[in-house]
């Protein structure tokens, strides 16, 4: 039997059941995704056609060695049978952990640049301040007010022209991530490993709100708020078979090789 498949206007085909079934169960096709064979009279959903299971037995199906009537296949919905479908192939744990590494140390520069403004005086007072802070955190029962307190007196170190600095980068940082996430929906640490943001189901390129601001600057607030509990979730959502992490989730959004 000689299956064919439609993604988006594109056709692809013929593949064998077991071809399909492969693609299946590797997500490189989805159930979203038409099919049609001999015996059909029209393109249904893969998901239609195995009842949205992720592997396809079709009725009296034995030998895969049918003939395809590929001239006579009707395309509905203008399906132009000249260009293959775009499968996809989810991006390996090691390069999106490696990409998250790239992204996260493009934003290390603010933090350098707090204290790039201070005197020789304030260099030493705010180690010691520090010092302090880290202590309380490592300690078995950690003071939460005095802690808050030595936050606040670092804070109060930092010159207005250092606030001013970092903040500006943050939000030139902020904006080129976006527009690159915008265009190809990969971020800079994304393009380095060659990976990229698509949706989950259609695999198609996905809006600046859901792969930027939902993926993004909205996990960034969840996690100062709930880290590292939402840090440790959200990468064992990442282990997954789909490797949706949650932030994935939340968008509808999954990461695949470029």
């Amino acid at each position: 039997m000689q299956i064919y498949l439609a993604r988006n206007n594109q056709q692809a085909g013929p593949y064998t059941v077991e071809q399909l079934n492969q693609m299946l169960a590797s997500q490189q096709v989805l159930l979203t995704d038409l099919a049609w064979h001999q015996g059909m009279t029209e393109w249904k959903a893969l998901g239609e056609l195995t009842q949205g299971k992720s592997y396809y037995q079709p009725e009296g199906y034995v030998a895969p060695s049918i003939p395809s009537p590929s001239e006579s296949i009707q395309n509905p919905q203008n399906v132009t049978a000249s260009h293959s479908v775009k499968v996809v192939q989810l991006a390996s744990i090691p390069s999106r952990i490696l990409a998250k590494i790239v992204d996260m140390l493009l934003w290390l520069p603010a933090t350098f640049l707090l204290t790039a403004f201070f005197t020789d005086e304030q260099k030493i007072q705010f180690a010691k301040l520090n010092e302090q802070f880290m202590g309380i955190l490592m300690s078995s029962n950690p003071d939460a007010n005095l802690a808050s307190q030595l936050q606040s007196e670092m804070f109060a170190l930092f010159p207005q022209q250092a606030l001013m600095a970092s903040s500006l980068y943050l939000l030139v940082m902020l904006a080129v991530q976006a527009f690159l996430i915008a265009k190809s929906g990969q971020s800079i640490g994304k393009k380095m490993t060659k990976i990229k943001i698509v949706d989950a189901q259609s695999a198609e390129k996905v809006s600046l709100l859901r792969a930027f601001t939902i993926r993004s600057v909205f996990f960034i607030f969840l996690n100062i708020v709930s880290m590292p509990l939402s840090t440790i979730i959200d990468l064992v959502f990442g282990l997954g078979k789909k490797r949706q992490t949650l932030h994935d989730k939340l968008a509808k959004t999954q990461v695949v090789k470029q």
